[in-house]
């Protein structure tokens, strides 16, 4: 009963604020357009409380990723756009994650969703 409760109160939070977002979110995409090519959001796979994939959604803040490119960034890292300065310092870049937790696929309070193959840190015996 908990779990759906939770459940339920995930989906009405996240659908009422990505209403209320939308104006802000929409500037930060429109902005996103403006200052560099590419897509305006950034994927990365990450893992379910369950183990199951799915695509994290994010502003993208950099510049398209090539392959000679680290997967590492700083807040110096050059690839950072000059319109992704921002939504990177201030968390704004994370809004689109409200539509994750719309999906059912993270929660709006509880443990970050792992990268794959990143050993689950809450369980010691993971580190051994």
């Amino acid at each position: 009963m908990a779990k759906r409760l939770k459940r339920i109160v995930d989906f009405a939070v996240s659908l009422i604020l990505l209403i209320l977002l939308g104006p802000v979110m929409l500037v930060i995409a429109i902005g996103v357009i403006c200052d560099s090519r590419g897509g305006v959001f950034f994927r990365q796979t990450r893992v379910e409380l369950k183990g199951r994939e799915f695509e994290v959604i994010k502003f993208r803040s950099m510049k398209p990723w090539r392959p000679n490119d680290s997967h590492v960034t700083s807040s110096r890292d050059l690839r950072i756009t000059k319109v992704g300065k921002f939504p990177r310092q201030t968390s704004l870049g994370e809004l689109p994650q409200l539509i994750n937790v719309l999906r059912g696929e993270m929660s709006l309070v509880g443990p970050r969703p792992l990268l794959p193959g990143i050993p689950d840190r809450t369980r010691w015996s993971d580190w051994s």
